[in-house]
């Protein structure tokens, strides 16, 4: 807290006032991303970096590090929780199935299969592969992991995963003079990371030239 206060102490006011407000937002939409994954929340983390990059002390990135990997905790373990009541419920729950109807049968097969084979180490970087955290987290739940177990593990995979896009953040910011190009490089790189395993979908679904899909006709 000391080192807090002595660097907002000597940054202007106006520096001051944005990161009183940037960083529960940032927390906040984090946390609201792991609830509900509509949020771009890589985008997030990346843009801020590069932001604590430009305008502050080297220690405004490691509060954006401590914000993320909390709300992002926090929000993952809020919602195993949710649906971990529904797997114990004979009549499920929303929660439970709004996670299910997110993932398509062959990658939950997919989790499941990993999953028992590896054990907690696949939802250990659930979170740093595209489009992998919902699957190994549905496969978690079926397979009834206790929650304290699915937390102790879920918390190095948030951290990895702060750490992960933060340093696509400074890598962005260290490229331009401006922190909105660095934002805007940040921003391009997480949403085509994310975009990636869809396209590969949609690449192996293609159909070649004798109307056969792609994955099929390689068979």
């Amino acid at each position: 807290m000391g080192v807090l206060a002595s660097a907002a102490a000597h940054q202007p006011p106006s520096e001051s006032a944005r990161q009183a407000i940037g960083y529960p937002t940032l927390f906040l939409l984090v946390a609201l991303g792991s609830l509900v994954p509509v949020v771009p929340t890589g985008a997030l983390v990346s843009g801020a970096a590069v932001v604590a990059f430009h305008r502050t002390e080297p220690v405004g990135l490691a509060v954006v590090f401590a914000v993320a990997s909390l709300a992002a905790f926090l929000g993952d373990v809020a919602l195993y929780w949710l649906g971990f009541r529904g797997v114990r419920s004979r009549n499920g729950s929303r929660w439970l199935h709004r996670l299910q109807q997110r993932v398509d049968a062959g990658t939950l097969a997919q989790a499941e299969r990993r999953l028992a084979e590896h054990g907690a180490a696949v939802l250990a970087v659930s979170r740093l592969i595209p489009a992998g955290r919902l699957p190994v987290m549905v496969a978690c739940l079926l397979a009834e992991m206790p929650l304290r177990r699915f937390a102790r593990v879920d918390m190095a995979a948030c951290l990895a995963w702060a750490a992960a896009y933060q340093v696509i953040g400074v890598l962005g910011g260290s490229l331009f003079p401006e922190p909105w190009q660095g934002v805007a490089l940040a921003v391009g790189l997480t949403a085509a990371i994310a975009a990636g395993p869809a396209v590969v979908r949609h690449v192996r679904k293609a159909p070649d030239e004798h109307g056969e899909p792609a994955e099929e006709a390689g068979r």
